[in-house]
């Protein structure tokens, strides 16, 4: 629908009332309705410039707001105070505001996008302007109207029209809301598109999201990748299916990661040994002085802390060493911090077991040291796996291992075995020095 609009001596056309009241005079859009009416009539004396042209007359985008005048085709060229009905004012015969509108008044709006003039049949010529207001949370954001239109023009070359339909309809499935994720998902898309086609498979997201079908394809067609490709595209393709693809009931849960545990502070570990010396036998100060030491000096936890005997115990290459046995065998340089009291107890086990009982394989033989180095609410009970992450930290901090990495700008230490496995370690006088061993 069209209309033609003219200006005219640099006003505005006013808005007369009609006979014809009972048919409806404007569309107007969905939403708060916004307009500025200006100035009824034009002086006709003033200099005018005709400019008549097609209006496009519809509605605005959803969840805009905006009003539009119902018009009728108006003839090319006529200015709109000429038209049947219109009485053209003049100078001094008062009716320059008389009969129509007068003065103007203003609903309050939004941001200005543009005049429009049209031409109701009944009630003459109502200028207005359209406002286009966009409240907070009525329209989709940018970047989602990006992703969608996107979406709707995704016809790659290298996919057949099919394979490019399916992969528009998973991806418009998943509604993104930027661009970047969805070219993630028609790259992922396509790619499934394409292998269920070559599969026979029906190109449905019903069908090709199904986590068989992902699986299929990542195994067969993902090959052709590398492998940090195929991992995108295995995560995209998930995504893809718990939003668009086959319901199959609730998911699985995740397991949680196992996370280092917090090291013990030095005045934590000064408390411990406290604790220890304070013990009623020298036995059990002994071996509760061993725990201590082993494990925040040695770093050693479970079936290699049960198995140290007074004999493992040496002193050589400028520190004290333990000898670990197990599935593990490996020589351990202690902390110098930890040398006097491991000494000492090393020195009373002699060849028996520095943390005490007969039989290394009983996984209760520190549970009565334990109980015994529970200070209250102030000292919780002992734990040997914090013992060990003191350890830890104690021997990063030395090696600036924290520096290294934020060097290196490495967060995870996913890699660093890896690494470390194509390279010799240190000698036996040299780990005692780099770890803070000697005596």
């Amino acid at each position: 629908m069209h209309a033609r609009v003219g200006f005219q001596g640099g006003g505005s056309q006013g808005f007369q009332a009609g006979q014809q009241l009972a048919q409806p005079p404007v569309v107007v859009d969905p939403g708060l309705v916004v307009a500025v009416l200006l100035f009824a009539q034009p002086p006709a004396d003033g200099p005018g410039g005709d400019f008549a042209g097609p209006l496009p007359v519809r509605a605005v985008q959803p969840g805009r707001v905006g009003v539009a005048a119902a018009v009728g085709p108006a003839a090319a060229g006529a200015p709109l105070d000429e038209r049947a009905g219109q009485h053209l004012a003049r100078a001094g015969d008062r009716r320059e505001l008389r009969g129509d509108l007068a003065g103007f008044g203003l609903m309050s709006g939004g941001d200005t996008h543009g005049l429009r003039l049209a031409q109701v049949p009944h009630l003459s010529h109502i200028p207005l302007y359209t406002y286009s207001v966009t409240p907070p949370g009525r329209t989709a954001p940018a970047p989602a109207r990006e992703a969608a239109e996107l979406i709707a023009g995704y016809r790659p070359p290298s996919l057949s029209e099919a394979a490019a339909g399916f992969a528009r309809q998973a991806a418009a499935g998943c509604a993104p809301l930027d661009p970047a994720r969805a070219k993630a998902l028609l790259f992922a898309c396509g790619k499934l598109g394409a292998f269920a086609s070559a599969a026979g498979l029906e190109l449905d997201p019903q069908v090709c999201l199904h986590p068989s079908v992902i699986e299929r394809f990542i195994l067969t067609a993902g090959r052709e990748v590398s492998a940090p490709t195929r991992r995108t595209l295995r995560t995209s393709l998930r995504y893809a299916a718990r939003r668009a693809g086959p319901q199959l009931g609730p998911a699985p849960v995740s397991l949680p990661r196992e996370r280092a545990k917090a090291p013990y502070s030095a005045a934590e570990i000064t408390a411990y040994l406290a604790l220890a010396d304070a013990q009623p036998t020298r036995g059990r100060r002994m071996r509760a002085g061993a725990l201590i030491c082993l494990g925040a000096g040695a770093g050693l936890t479970g079936a290699d802390l049960r198995q140290a005997r007074g004999s493992d115990i040496t002193c050589r290459s400028g520190g004290v060493l333990v000898q670990v046995r197990g599935r593990r065998p490996r020589v351990v340089p202690v902390l110098s911090r930890y040398h006097d009291q491991l000494l000492a107890s090393a020195s009373f086990a002699g060849t028996r077991l520095l943390t005490g009982g007969r039989d290394p394989g009983r996984r209760n033989v520190t549970t009565p040291l334990i109980s015994s180095l529970a200070g209250g609410t102030g000292l919780p009970r002992l734990d040997t796996g914090r013992l060990r992450a003191t350890w830890l930290a104690d021997c990063a901090e030395r090696l600036g291992l924290a520096t290294f990495m934020h060097a290196a700008g490495i967060t995870c230490s996913q890699r660093l075995g890896d690494l470390i496995a194509a390279l010799d370690p240190a000698g036996e006088a040299q780990a005692v020095a780099l770890l803070g061993g000697t005596r």
